[in-house]
This record gives structure tokens, C-alpha cells and sequence, in this order.
């Protein structure tokens, strides 16, 4: 109950204030959506440390804890993208990706250095910040990729159905054409970084079918879950503009 009560909050919290920012404050909105990607993505990089195990219709899988930060990337990859197009959207993956390649250079740094004889926590540090180099090279491979497949597909998807998304009359949290390109590509996102993950970092390691399954299976369900905060985000820009069908918001 305690994991869905801070998946809610949080989710709200990052939804309300983005949109406050881009109706009052147009100018700081991208650093804004940016500063959220980049917490994502090291909050994910610390949990990844530990192993959980989910235990699902009578199925039990095991996956690191950061499946359960990973489909938020998804959604604020679609925010930035709604809001900024497909060309910010990728200047957003590659700040993003600084910031990454910025993470592991520090680690590196920091544990250049021998611990104080008095530091109790050296082992617990070091099982948690030592890194493969097999393993950062996996991350971000499968980062790079599959952060632009997914603002590719959500941009030819939007575009594909704008005009069917513009008749439609109803309200915008029930518009299938709005749904459809959030979940499809963070669905086909979510999917890709997991087999690329896993074959990249562990293949004739340890068995990899199983970890796929596990980091497939708990991402698309958090992801898909996920999916409502970005309609709610794109209804709310909408009425802003007026209009259900209304086009998304400009950059600046």
C-alpha cells in the first residue's frame, strides 16, 4: 500500500506542478520537465542496486527496483514532447545522458580515493557505487536507444492521428488517439530497454530469459498504469488553449 500511495503522489505532484510551470512560468517549463527527467533517471541508477521480487498471478519474477522508476522516464519523455516536439525531445535525451555519463565519472572519482579507516559502511559502499563497466555500457546503450525510439514513435503517432484527435469531441481523458500514443510508446520503449538491458549486460553470464520476463512484465504494468497522469497533463493543457481538440502547447 505504502509503494501505491507515493506512486500516486508523486506522479500527482510532478503532473500539477509541470503544468503550473507551463501555464505561468513558459519560460523556466523545459529546464523544469528536464529537471524532473534527470531525477528520474538517478533516482533509477541508485535503486538499481537492489533486487526485488513481484509476485504476480501466482508467477513470481525478479527484477531490480528500478523497473519501478522507469516507465516515469516514459512519461516525462512524452510531457517534454507533447509540450516542446520531437527535436527538444532529443536535445532533452542527450542533456539527460550528460547527466549520466557526469554520474559515473564522479563515482569513479570519489572512489579513487581510499575510505577513512573509521568508515564503518566501505563494504555496503562499495557493493552498491562499484560499477561494471560491462554494465554502465549497457545502461547506456540501452538508454540512448530506446529514450528516442520512444519520442520517434510518440511523434509519428500524434502526428498520424492528429486530425482524428482534433474531431474527437469528448472529453480528452477519454480520447483513444491521445491514449494511444502514450501507451504505445512507452509500451514499445519500456519493452526494447529491457531485452537490450539484459543481453547487453548479462548475456553468458547467468540465464537472461528470466530477467527479461521479470523487467518486461513490471515495467509495462507501471508503465501502462502510468499512462493516465499524461492524458490528465494533456487535458489540462488543452484547456488551457480552449478547446478540447486544441493543439498542444508551443515552445516559447
Amino acid at each position: 500500500m505504502l509503494f501505491w500511495i507515493c506512486w500516486f503522489a508523486s506522479l500527482t505532484l510532478v503532473t500539477l506542478v509541470s503544468v503550473y510551470v507551463i501555464r505561468h512560468y513558459r519560460q523556466y517549463a523545459f529546464p523544469v520537465l528536464v529537471g524532473f527527467y534527470v531525477i528520474y533517471l538517478a533516482a533509477s541508477q541508485i535503486l538499481a542496486a537492489r533486487i526485488l521480487e513481484f509476485n504476480i498471478l501466482s508467477m513470481v519474477l525478479f527484477a531490480p527496483a528500478s523497473v519501478l522508476i522507469y516507465p516515469f522516464i516514459a512519461q516525462v519523455i512524452d510531457m517534454i514532447n507533447e509540450v516542446y516536439g520531437v527535436t527538444m525531445t532529443h536535445v532533452a535525451i542527450m542533456i539527460a545522458f550528460v547527466t549520466q555519463v557526469l554520474w559515473v565519472l564522479f563515482i569513479v572519482m570519489i572512489n579513487s580515493f581510499p575510505a577513512a579507516p573509521f568508515f564503518a559502511y566501505e563494504e555496503a559502499w562499495q557493493s552498491l557505487f562499484s560499477m561494471s563497466i560491462r554494465i554502465t555500457i549497457a545502461s547506456w546503450v540501452a538508454f540512448l536507444i530506446c529514450s528516442n525510439v520512444d519520442a520517434f514513435v510518440f511523434d509519428r503517432i500524434k502526428k498520424r492521428f492528429l486530425e482524428k484527435e482534433k474531431a474527437y469531441r469528448r472529453s480528452t481523458l477519454t480520447n483513444p488517439w491521445v491514449w494511444l500514443r502514450s501507451s504505445a510508446s512507452d509500451a514499445i520503449s519500456l519493452t526494447l530497454d529491457s531485452i537490450i538491458f539484459v543481453v547487453v549486460a548479462f548475456a553468458g553470464l547467468m540465464p537472461i530469459v528470466p530477467l527479461m520476463i521479470g523487467q518486461i512484465v513490471m515495467k509495462n504494468i507501471i508503465g501502462f498504469l502510468d499512462n493516465f497522469w499524461f492524458v490528465w497533463y494533456k487535458s489540462m493543457l488543452n484547456k488551457d488553449a480552449g478547446t478540447v481538440g486544441a493543439p498542444p502547447v508551443s515552445p516559447p
